[in-house]
Order: C-alpha cells, then sequence, then structure tokens
C-alpha cells in the first residue's frame, strides 16, 4: 500500500477520532438532564423531565433563553444585512484604502473577546448604554461580522464576473444586478454567514458578561453565573436545550441550502 493511500485513510480517521472525542462529552450531557432533580450523574439512577420542569417553571431561566434568541436572531440580520454589502463592495470595487477597511473589519478576531468587552464596558458604561437589548446586538453583530463577510467573501470568488457584465451591458444598474445577479449567486455562502452569527450570538459569554443587566442577561451568562455561585442539575437541561436550538438551527440551514442547490 503507498504512502498516498495510507494518508487518504489516516488523516479522516484522525478527524474523526478528534471530532468523536470532542462530541462525546456533550452527549452525555444530554442523558444526564433526564436525571432526578437532587442528582447530576451518569448514567441517571431515574429517567424523569423534572429538571426540564424547573427549568420552565423558573423566569430567570426560560426568559434568559427568550432574550438569547431574539438577540441571536437580531444579529444574524444586521450581519447580513452589513456583511453582505460590505464583502461585495471589497471584492468588487477598488474602494480607497479598501485593504484597510477589510483589516478593521477583521479586527474583532485579532483582539482577545475579554479585552473587547471591557473596552466596551468602559465606554458605554459611564453613558449609561449598559444592560440594553442593542448594547448586546451590536456588541454581537461586531463579533460575527468578520465572520459573516470572510463566508460571503469565499463564495464571491467562485461567482464568475462575466455574468455582472453582461447584465451591465445590457443595461441593468448596478443595483439591480446585486439583487438579481448576485444575491442569488451567493445563497449558500450567505446561509453559512447567518448560521455562525446565530451561533457565535447564541453561545457568547464574555462579551455580555460584561454589558448585560438583571433585564438583559443571555442563558449563557445565567448559566455562568449558576455555575460560579451554585451547581444546579437544571444546567444539564439547559445544555441540552441550547445544544438541540443550535442543531435544529443548522440542519434547517443545511437543507435549505441543498434545496437551493437541486433547484
Amino acid at each position: 500500500m503507498s504512502f498516498s493511500r495510507r494518508s487518504n485513510r489516516l488523516v479522516p480517521g484522525i478527524a474523526w477520532v478528534t471530532y468523536l472525542f470532542l462530541l462525546v462529552p456533550s452527549l452525555i450531557v444530554i442523558p444526564i438532564s433526564f436525571g432526578g432533580p437532587g442528582e447530576m450523574t451518569f448514567p441517571p439512577r431515574v429517567w424523569t423531565l423534572d429538571l426540564y420542569r424547573q427549568f420552565f417553571a423558573d423566569p430567570a431561566w426560560w426568559g434568559s433563553l427568550i432574550q438569547s434568541l431574539q438577540i441571536a436572531v437580531l444579529v444574524t440580520l444586521v450581519t447580513i444585512i452589513l456583511g453582505v454589502p460590505a464583502a461585495y463592495a471589497l471584492q468588487r470595487t477598488n474602494l480607497p484604502g479598501g485593504k484597510i477597511l477589510g483589516g478593521l473589519a477583521m479586527g474583532p478576531l485579532l483582539v482577545p473577546v475579554v479585552v473587547l468587552a471591557l473596552g466596551l464596558y468602559l465606554q458605554l458604561g459611564p453613558i449609561g448604554l449598559v444592560d440594553s437589548t442593542w448594547t448586546v446586538v451590536l456588541a454581537h453583530s461586531m463579533l460575527a461580522l468578520p465572520f459573516v463577510m470572510v463566508s460571503v467573501g469565499a463564495a464571491l470568488r467562485h461567482l464568475d464576473p462575466s455574468y455582472e457584465q453582461v447584465a451591465l451591458i445590457m443595461g441593468a444598474g448596478k443595483t439591480r444586478i446585486f439583487f438579481k445577479v448576485v444575491l442569488p449567486q451567493l445563497r449558500a455562502g450567505i446561509a453559512a454567514g447567518a448560521l455562525f452569527a446565530f451561533l457565535i450570538s447564541l453561545d457568547e459569554v464574555i462579551v455580555a458578561y460584561f454589558i448585560t443587566g438583571t433585564d438583559t442577561q443571555t442563558l449563557p451568562v445565567k448559566m455562568y453565573s449558576a455555575l460560579r455561585w451554585e451547581v444546579s442539575p437544571v444546567i444539564a437541561a439547559v445544555s441540552t436545550i441550547l445544544t438541540v436550538v443550535s442543531l435544529t438551527f443548522a440542519i434547517g440551514l443545511m437543507w435549505l441550502e441543498r434545496k437551493d442547490r437541486h433547484d
């Protein structure tokens, strides 16, 4: 057997082992979430829905979940509205200082999140913008925007510019070309960017911990606080709910992407 054939089998094998190593701890939480209200063991000694009942009976828990979902949806919309035209402008036009603008857009990827969180708190706290839903939306949008631009930019590099040139020669305006020619071909890249934005916002805890309060607390912040001050078995149910929501969103986008390709 040649070295290339061995490597073709070895690399996927290592990838699957690594994937399972990262996935198994998350899967163990799911059966734990169906245990009794006073225990956090695997496997559970009894199988009940008591932890889920506790979650939905406590407004602090399910209110934080609703807050996180609202913020994640708004962040997805904001980053798509801003990121798609920005990526297109950087890819298709010769903007003055375009490389500098692109580097600034990627800045949140280079700065440690805790530094960004502290900076936002020091800047927004004195002017009373802490503990606001829209402040969290804008902060999370700043973190998610680079991922949307990278995803859409990668899709743009695979598009043939000749379609846009033909439409321009036929008399279509640049705005019409963008919406009628470019956007339909970017659905896969936009879907991937939307997935990144939604999941980044849904799971983000550091920035939200600095700039949220009792009225805007997200679910990851609530989970962190519960782990810090008390180890409640309800956290297993919360983790399972977050996992299901994330997987549902990801599978839905994958289904839409596959449907678009077949259409």
